[in-house]
């Protein structure tokens, strides 16, 4: 359980910038929101690690829903969506008249 900690804190301060550079001004589209999930998921199952299906007794990687289940960080989607109606909310703010004049 420490390995998965350990791990976790890693996904969140070194991945996820890395990832996530510059994503106030992308535009995203369906496929490279579905490629950050798909990479996003794959990164969390390392991390999970497998589990024994109760059934047949055999090692099966996560489901999508567990995975969720047991990280209880914000998705990098989720981060993308709020950090751009963030950054709408400045620019909104600055208003139309006051342009920054450097001084």
């Amino acid at each position: 359980m420490l390995y998965k900690n350990i791990n976790i804190k890693i996904h969140r301060n070194l991945i996820f910038p890395v990832v996530l550079y510059g994503y106030e001004t992308w535009s995203l589209a369906l496929t490279s929101e579905r490629r950050l999930k798909m990479f996003e998921n794959r990164v969390l199952r390392r991390i999970m690690g497998c589990e024994r299906d109760e059934v047949t007794g055999e090692w099966r990687n996560l489901y999508n829903d567990v995975v969720k289940y047991q990280y209880s960080s914000p998705y990098i989607i989720w981060m993308i969506i709020s950090g751009r109606m963030r950054r709408a909310g400045h620019v909104e703010c600055m208003g139309a008249g006051e342009a920054y004049t450097g001084y």
